[in-house]
């Protein structure tokens, strides 16, 4: 297994890094490299990957076993084996990655742009054209304009929408949702007499919208709605947002009218594919994720961080040693 020793510099769960070493059969890596560590692989071999349908590897998945594919671990503290977190797990100074989970970064990128395209903006923003295609002229509505979120607004915007319903109960997420191309911003947590569908219906004229995002981390509690929201025939619900809850009731019927309910991870990109043309978008300003950045703290201040998040007005926190 080609594997190389990475230093990490992290950011609020997604990471920039330098590699510090490589092994023998490493041949895209060298000593020097600024980084990503990720949690997908891409072979390039294997049927999900020469499909081009799905961004799953099927050599090198996502990875629940807290070791790497060999099974060793990757990390240790004075001895012990210490267990990662779903495949790429960062928190330590150094850690032995597989060459395939490691993408290398243009240096030109600026440093703290590099962990919004480890995971949230690049899911949202992917799956406006992987997961589906978002035709010109489309309506959309997104739900929870945190990173995932706003990386949807942004790629709909990039797509061509015509109307793209930003929602969320924050009223101060509408001032960073517009700059990102929100057309319509509504403050669910304002308007309790209303369902989520009907609020999306009131603005799309009773039809519902072609295309509904669910980037919250509360999906068993908004699946219906969000199913509801779309238009009969053919609107398509992709789901982004993780929650702990891993089950919930859902009324089959709507779906039976010809919509469509999708799952997504990373938003359907491939790391090595796809990712190199997400950073040249943003090394040449045509994505603007300076807007993502709110607060920066210390590595000693890491748990004000986590504070952080719980505000209003937190979209991204960059963590620094």
């Amino acid at each position: 297994m080609p594997v190389c020793v990475v230093q990490m510099f992290f950011a609020a769960m997604a990471f920039q890094s330098v590699i510090e070493s490589v092994g023998e059969r490493v041949k895209s890596l060298k000593e020097g490299d600024i980084v990503m560590p990720h949690f997908l692989g891409e072979c390039g071999e294997c049927p999900n990957c020469k499909s081009k349908k799905s961004n799953l590897c099927h050599k090198y998945p996502l990875n629940f076993s807290g070791l790497l594919l060999d099974g060793t671990s990757r990390m240790s503290i004075r001895g012990q084996r210490i267990y990662h977190h779903v495949s790429c797990s960062t928190l330590s100074e150094y850690t032995v990655l597989d060459e395939n989970y490691v993408i290398k970064v243009d240096p030109s990128l600026p440093i703290e742009h590099v962990p919004s395209l480890c995971c949230a903006f690049t899911t949202g923003f992917g799956a406006t054209w992987k997961d589906v295609n978002i035709e010109k002229g489309s309506t959309v509505a997104v739900l929870g304009l945190g990173g995932v979120g706003l990386g949807v607004v942004e790629g709909a915007r990039q797509k061509d929408a015509t109307k793209i319903i930003g929602m969320d109960i924050h009223e101060m997420k509408s001032e960073k949702a517009m700059i990102f191309g929100v057309t319509d911003f509504i403050n669910i947590s304002k308007i309790s007499e209303k369902s989520i569908s009907e609020l999306i219906k009131d603005a799309t004229g009773g039809l519902g919208v072609d295309y509904f995002f669910e980037c919250t981390d509360v999906p068993h509690l908004t699946i219906n709605e969000a199913i509801e929201s779309t238009r009969m025939g053919y609107g398509t619900v992709i789901v982004l947002g993780a929650g702990l809850v891993l089950e919930w009731q859902m009324s089959y019927v709507p779906l039976m009218f010809g919509r469509t309910l999708k799952g997504s991870i990373y938003g359907g990109i491939r790391t090595h594919t796809d990712l190199p043309s997400i950073i040249d978008k943003c090394i040449s300003k045509e994505i603007k994720l300076d807007e993502l950045l709110t607060h920066e703290v210390s590595f000693n201040e890491i748990n004000k961080a986590f504070e952080y998040l719980k505000e209003p007005n937190c979209v991204k926190v960059l963590i620094k040693f």
